[in-house]
């Protein structure tokens, strides 16, 4: 591959980086080198050019490139089908209007690769629409120039290896720097969506992003307002999943974004915590953050995340100055619960992931009731029956949010919660709290008192299942017992 045109104090280090990145990325095509190579044949013979591009480029030169490949092509859609049928192993036609056509195809080794292949393209957001119109472009420097950042913007035409970088993207990479191909202005004009892709891009390849294309970011963060709902939300989704999401959400908040996808985050700046040991709320935020992903078990965990990042939001609204000096912030778990789960529902998130992530933001604070192990084998099964199956999660984003740098009291919080878990974990064993339930059913209800299936048989069964929260399991005859108690007090 020839090296792209750059400049550097140092031309030797950055020429030795250069020919590293190089060898590295030659390993990663030579890898899916078959594949590639054999649709590039197909291409060629067919009239027409194919080239690796974008991220599958980017990823191959940092070293990281999967299974998903995306080519792009000057022959039309519809050529695009005919040359892949019979070639694929299965073609999907979802994207076509937008110049796209997926397949799937498995090499000899048994590997299965993810293809999209787009036409040579433009696409540019009309001042009052939410939708992209699409043209077709006639060459890959044309369908390069309108990527969203030059690292994104280099090719690898096929068959063969031949490094295509017109806007400097492989120098670039070097620096670990995000710039677009046109100006900033040009770029996010076209799509808006870029800006929160540089946030992105920031946080999961932990990139510096230039400073012109910051000033553009600043200046155009409400051009975010045209673009759809789940868009917004997607990409919202890839930044707080990156390795490291602080970098990224504090880009995020920095130039004005958040305040017209996600207000309540920058709101948090404002606000002194009632302990007074953070800078402020946003500060503990994104440490409670990263401290919930470090707990995580197997990669990332979205509703964790998010969570953790809107646990506090309800403080702003709930913020009251004492007597005594100090700030408080009363219910405000409660208050915040209620705020999540009205802006994820803008954002359109499914309603079971909004339901999770705001009884989460509900029960964080639950545990302080805990003291130093006071409560009653009550408490603890209604601790683990309202968690439900959010209890793991639960116990992650508790432990999460003791951001104290007083080691001693750190340490008394983390030992109290262990003893916690160890008594959630021994009345699980005594009474299989997973499944908490009342020691009679509906129907042994209905039999026992004569009655038929209605109301009144719930309020009998909610009446056992508050017994069995506070005394734990009861033999039958003890329930039955209660049961006719209860229905001779209901009159």
């Amino acid at each position: 591959m020839p090296n792209a045109n750059i400049s550097h104090s140092s031309p030797s280090a950055e020429a030795n980086a250069l020919n590293h990145v190089q060898r590295r990325a030659v390993g990663e095509l030579l890898r899916v080198s078959p594949v590639a190579d054999d649709l590039g044949r197909r291409f060629q013979q067919a009239g027409f050019q194919l080239a690796l591009v974008g991220g599958s480029v980017r990823d191959a030169l940092l070293g990281r490139l999967g299974n998903d490949l995306d080519f792009t092509t000057d022959a039309r859609p519809e050529q695009v089908l005919k040359i892949v049928r019979g070639w694929a192993d299965a073609i999907w036609e979802v994207g076509i209007a937008f110049g796209t056509v997926a397949c799937r195809k498995a090499d000899s080794q048994g590997a299965t690769f993810q293809i999209e292949i787009t036409t040579y393209r433009s696409e540019a957001y009309d001042r009052n629409s939410r939708k992209p119109e699409v043209s077709y472009g006639q060459t890959i420097e044309e369908d390069l120039v309108r990527r969203d950042f030059s690292v994104n913007a280099m090719a690898v035409v096929l068959p063969g290896i031949e490094f295509v970088d017109p806007y400097g993207g492989l120098g670039d990479l070097t620096r670990r720097v995000l710039r677009t191909p046109s100006t900033p202005e040009e770029s996010f004009s076209d799509d808006p969506l870029r800006m929160m892709r540089a946030a992105r891009f920031a946080a999961q390849l932990d990139f510096d992003v230039a400073p012109d294309v910051v000033s553009a970011m600043k200046a155009m963060a409400g051009r975010i307002e045209i673009v759809s709902a789940e868009r917004v939300r997607d990409e919202f989704n890839k930044l707080v999943r990156a390795r490291h999401p602080r970098k990224g959400l504090k880009l995020f908040v920095d130039t004005g974004l958040a305040g017209h996808v996600l207000p309540e985050l920058p709101a948090l700046r404002l606000e002194s915590d009632e302990h007074h040991r953070h800078k402020d709320v946003y500060e503990h935020t994104l440490t409670v953050l990263e401290q919930a992903i470090a707990l995580e078990d197997h990669g990332p965990d979205l509703v964790l995340r998010l969570a953790a990042l809107l646990h506090d939001i309800g403080k702003p609204r709930t913020r009251r100055f004492e007597p005594d000096g100090r700030v408080s912030f009363h219910h405000h778990e409660v208050v915040g619960a209620k705020m999540t789960k009205s802006r994820m529902t803008k954002l359109k998130y499914p309603s079971d992931m909004i339901k999770d992530v705001a009884r989460l933001v509900e029960l964080h604070l639950r545990f302080h009731g805990y003291g130093t192990g006071e409560w009653t084998d009550s408490a603890v099964r209604r601790y683990v029956r309202d968690a439900g199956p959010l209890l793991d999660r639960l116990h992650k984003l508790t432990r999460s949010d003791c951001t104290t740098r007083n080691r001693k009291k750190a340490a008394a919080l983390a030992r109290t919660y262990d003893s916690l878990e160890q008594r959630i974990a021994q009345l699980k064993e005594q009474e299989e709290l997973d499944a908490i339930r009342p020691d009679l059913d509906g129907n042994q209800i209905m039999e026992i008192l004569g009655i038929p299936p209605g109301p009144l048989v719930g309020k009998g069964y909610k009446h056992l299942l508050e017994l069995r929260l506070e005394h734990g399991p009861m033999a039958h005859d003890d329930a039955v017992a209660a049961l006719k108690a209860w229905w001779a007090e209901q009159g």
